[in-house]
């Protein structure tokens, strides 16, 4: 331990052995900081995450300087979808301790990953944004808001809980009780989530009470010290009789089930069924309406050529254009990223009509962003496992449409794939781009070290 008058190494002792101090009320204050600690470190494990905050906040308030608690809050922070307040955490904890220090590697992690915060900006603009509706009393658009915010951050809890809420407040209350179960399932034991809870779960036992028995019905009589309340139509039955009354509740539940129950499932299902057999058909031919049209203008074009021997060259680019917007389509329809982006990266758009470049600009942003996100995220795993010119195929695709894609780190990385496989000449317009867009970073002085 080190004497907060001095700041020499006092270990455990009472008083400073330098300076004499009494640290008493010092090493008093440090135990209960652990004890706090160790607290909030079992509430974490069972995820009572609101109790682990009040837990590592005593023990920070005892103890500022306590590395493991500060970064302990700032994963329980983290995990309750506060990532702002776990980066806080983490920053400061850094800051007290510069080296060996487990915050250097949350933060490091965070941001490399740039997608990661993006959806953190987004979260909290449409968070704030809803919270705005609220105060507008425009619930449903709030609502609407918070269900993007909980799909881009899923471990909000306060997005749950303001969810919930918004929910009683319309009486949708099997809604306000998943979204609070959901808030639960991350926070076992919020205080918050627990009263709105108990709210609901009263306002259903108010609206689904079963009916009383009326006094009319019932009769009472004393029977020595106790009185016996009853039923006024109550009469004792003999087993004999109660066996046939048993058989033939089974024989008409049987026949209930067998003559109401079951055609309406049945026919339930058979509505579904066509109901969903009529959505596949539209959307089949939609789908084959505009497959149809894309067709139908390559034909024109394919005619065009026949007629047209000195302009062939260009007539079959136009087909080529057209049969790589189709391919697109067609790869897009089916969900494969990936090959759309390729042959949307060979259509010219010089050669679409003017009734096709709308369709061809909606369709490829649409596509590029998912494109370029998956051969980035292919091309740097590609780089870190040492597969160079995997890397230079997938990094280049995306250079080749946006040269400034993640601030640059997609040339960045391409101008290293080419560096590592023994292409320096490659690499060098690419290491010279970073060293003339972003001076003054630590890719422009790796990228000076190579060009010179």
């Amino acid at each position: 331990m080190i004497c907060y008058r001095c700041g020499e190494e006092a270990g455990m002792a009472a008083v400073c052995p330098s300076c004499g101090t009494d640290l008493k009320l010092f090493l008093k204050a440090a135990r209960t900081a652990n004890a706090y600690y160790n607290d909030g470190l079992e509430k974490a494990g069972v995820r009572n995450l609101s109790g682990a905050v009040i837990s590592l906040k005593g023990c920070l308030k005892l103890n500022k300087y306590h590395i493991d608690a500060r970064n302990l809050l700032g994963l329980v922070y983290f995990e309750m979808g506060e990532v702002v307040d776990a980066l806080s955490e983490w920053v400061i904890s850094k800051s007290y301790q510069p080296i060996d220090n487990r915050a250097s590697f949350y933060l490091e992690t965070i941001q490399q990953d740039r997608s990661k915060l993006d959806t953190v900006n987004q979260t909290i603009k449409k968070y704030n944004q809803a919270l705005l509706y609220c105060r507008q009393d425009s619930r449903d658009l709030a609502i609407i808001q918070l269900k993007k915010v909980l799909s881009l951050n899923p471990k909000l809890v306060k997005g749950h809980q303001l969810l919930a809420l918004l929910y009683l407040q319309e009486d949708k209350l099997d809604l306000a009780k998943k979204s609070l179960r959901n808030a639960g399932k991350i926070d076992t034991d919020n205080t918050m989530t627990l009263r709105y809870l108990k709210e609901v779960n009263a306002r259903l036992r108010e609206s689904g009470s079963s009916r009383k028995p009326k006094q009319d019905d019932l009769i009472s009589y004393q029977s020595g010290n106790e009185t016996i309340i009853m039923p006024k139509r109550f009469k004792e039955t003999s087993l004999g009789s109660t066996l046939l009354y048993l058989v033939i509740g089974l024989l008409v539940g049987a026949a209930v089930t067998s003559w109401l129950i079951v055609p309406n499932v049945q026919k339930a299902a058979q509505n579904e069924a066509k109901k969903q057999l009529l959505s596949a058909n539209d959307e089949i031919t939609s789908n084959a309406q505009t497959i149809e049209s894309l067709q139908g203008q390559i034909t024109d074009l394919e005619g065009q050529v026949a007629s047209a021997a000195d302009s062939s060259a260009k007539i079959q680019a136009q087909v080529s254009t057209y049969e790589q917007l189709l391919n697109a389509y067609i790869a897009f329809d089916a969900g494969d990223i990936t090959t759309a982006g390729t042959a949307l990266g060979s259509v010219d758009a010089s050669y679409l009509s003017d009734s096709v470049k709308p369709a061809y600009q909606t369709l490829s942003d649409q596509v590029n962003e998912q494109y370029m996100s998956e051969q980035y995220q292919e091309g740097y795993s590609m780089y870190a496992s040492g597969d160079y010119d995997g890397a230079v195929e997938r990094l280049k695709a995306v250079t080749d449409k946006n040269m400034d894609y993640q601030d640059g780190n997609a040339a960045y990385y391409l101008a290293q794939a080419y560096q590592r496989s023994g292409n320096a000449e490659a690499a060098k317009p690419y290491y010279q781009y970073i060293l003339d867009n972003y001076p003054n970073t630590q890719r422009a002085r790796t990228a000076a070290n190579y060009v010179n």
